[in-house]
């Protein structure tokens, strides 16, 4: 395998499927059966999952709302997600573990990263939940404190597009899609994949991101055994 340990961002939106809002049970069994692929091949793997398909904390900050008050609502949001997910990859015969940056023992464990560490050394995909834990700091953030936690080999980023465009390819006919693009040019670019906070914590601790197509089938697959698939950032 090219990558040993990996730190799969997932959005919330994925597991809307058809829905305008929710959790598809479809939709998380699909997910569920893309990491089985890679758990089979015996690569450790930690999950960031995100709340959008819940709730964002950014819309209800424009409709009035504390920004506060409305981050920690999202968090909230990426449990119950979380432990959506939990359910789908159980049921595909992957062991898990659900940890929290909010402590909610009845439910799942607090984050502790040696705990998380053991885990995924036993077999178990860890799904790292309530983003950092603070306000003001997005769910790609947390993605990438939590890769640089596990010292994960690359942090693989699902979106509905295979990888990162010049613009924005469902609007723009003319977008370019980079095969390869460093970090520094995301960020002078405007880019919007992930967050500048993310992209820099990343740069900083020398993780690679993959930026791919979750609902192409197979292709998780494909960047842990090293194919060329979606977009490097390095």
């Amino acid at each position: 395998m090219k990558y040993q340990t990996i730190l799969l961002k997932i959005s919330g939106e994925a597991l809307m499927g058809k829905q305008q809002y929710g959790i598809e049970p479809d939709a998380a069994a699909y997910i569920a059966k893309e990491i089985f692929s890679i758990y089979d091949l015996s690569v450790r793997v930690g999950v960031v999952i995100g709340g959008g398909n819940i709730f964002r904390g950014i819309i209800g900050s424009a409709k009035g709302m504390d920004r506060v008050s409305a981050d920690y609502m999202g968090m909230l949001a990426t449990v119950i997600n979380a432990l959506a997910l939990q359910d789908a990859l159980e049921k595909a015969g992957v062991s898990t573990r659900v940890q929290t940056s909010i402590e909610m023992r009845q439910v799942a464990e607090p984050f502790i990263r040696r705990r998380a560490l053991r885990h995924m050394e036993k077999g178990r995909v860890v799904i790292f939940a309530a983003g950092t834990g603070n306000p003001y700091f997005t769910t790609d953030t947390a993605a990438a404190l939590r890769a640089s936690e596990i010292s994960a080999d690359v942090l693989i980023k699902a979106t509905k597009v295979d990888g990162i465009y010049s613009a924005d390819p469902m609007k723009e006919v003319d977008a370019v899609k980079f095969s390869e693009i460093k970090y520094i040019d995301i960020i002078t670019k405007g880019l919007k994949i992930m967050d500048s906070t993310a992209i820099t914590m990343c740069m900083d601790n020398k993780i690679p991101i993959v930026v791919f197509n979750l609902f192409e089938k197979g292709s998780l697959r494909k960047i842990v055994e090293g194919s060329p698939t979606g977009t490097l950032v390095y």
